[in-house]
């Protein structure tokens, strides 16, 4: 099956039809809501699922990168899946997409772990017969793991694309900034002077990917993480390396060998170290960091890939 970004243009992730026409012609129903979390703060939340007619797989969670969203380009992969015969949930982390939050400030992952973990259990136990899989991009990747290491008896499975496992050292914060990052952090922590290099530009390869990118409605910020975010990323990276290996749920990792802002060396470092015994790990020579932001050829390697395995 093709990818639906294969249907996108530089204007539109649905090309030339309506949301509501492109979810017809795939044969997927889509649902979305609010729900408050434990901070009483609205985040957005979404599902799609195959037609109705059709016979439940399982459950499959997404969650999306940094300074992306559960819609838009992001929530094409999950209509792939959907058409698979999966029930896909997702949801807006905060700051992020229609979740409420200051953009892109993340001083605490345990809170975004939170809101996941609220939502998606709630999806399994009104699906309590199906397994259930986990799938996360980049930022997503991480958040998909700290599930699983607290949850690892109720998922069956973790897909993991560019998984922020290391922050690339082209990424990082210049020296000496990335030595006194703590000491910034506690005495700026929203202040956005950590990285010069935008996200999109070193992600997508495809010029007209970078610009359907920038068309997203919901699109929050698009500019340099904040001091706090940014220490709070390299502390997850590092926990994540020391505690994968308890990691025991079957894996597929897809990496791209030329991503400069996921260290695919660190993809690889996880992937060797985890205890599960039916992993996979597929880094594509050439491929950047959003491996939907490839050229056509490369993005059906890639999902397919994915899709063959659930």
């Amino acid at each position: 099956m093709s990818h639906p970004i294969n249907e996108a243009n530089e204007n539109s992730p649905y090309g030339g039809l309506t949301r509501e026409e492109f979810y017809k012609k795939h044969k997927v129903t889509h649902y979305e809501s609010f729900i408050l979390n434990a901070q009483k703060m609205k985040i957005f939340t979404q599902s799609w699922r195959p037609a109705a007619d059709a016979e439940l797989k399982g459950v499959v969670a997404m969650v999306h990168g940094y300074s992306s969203d559960s819609g838009w380009i992001f929530e094409l992969t999950a209509v792939a899946i959907a058409k698979y015969g999966f029930l896909v949930c997702s949801l807006d982390l905060q700051g992020h997409g229609r979740s409420e939050g200051s953009p892109g400030y993340i001083p605490d992952i345990e809170l975004l772990l939170l809101d996941c973990t609220l939502f998606f259990d709630s999806v399994r136990e009104q699906n309590p017969t199906l397994p259930a899989f986990l799938y996360g991009e980049s930022l997503g990747g991480a958040i998909s793991m700290l599930i699983a290491l607290k949850q690892m008896e109720v998922w069956n499975g973790i897909v993991l694309n560019g998984s922020m496992c290391g922050i690339s050292a082209k990424f990082k914060p210049i020296w000496p900034l990335e030595k006194l990052l703590p000491l910034a952090a506690s005495l700026a922590p929203s202040l956005r002077l950590v990285v010069s290099k935008p996200l999109a530009g070193k992600s997508y390869k495809e010029e007209w990917k970078r610009r359907l990118v920038a068309r997203n409605p919901n699109r929050r910020f698009s500019g340099k993480p904040p001091m706090a975010t940014a220490l709070e990323f390299l502390r997850v990276c590092e926990y994540i390396k020391t505690n994968c290996h308890e990691i025991r749920i079957p894996m597929l990792m897809v990496h791209g060998e030329d991503d400069v802002v996921c260290d695919s060396r660190s993809a690889r470092f996880v992937f060797e170290s985890a205890a599960s015994e039916d992993k996979t790990l597929k880094v594509y020579p050439g491929t950047w960091h959003q491996l939907i932001g490839e050229p056509k050829e490369n993005v059906e390697l890639v999902y397919g890939t994915i899709f063959n395995c659930i």
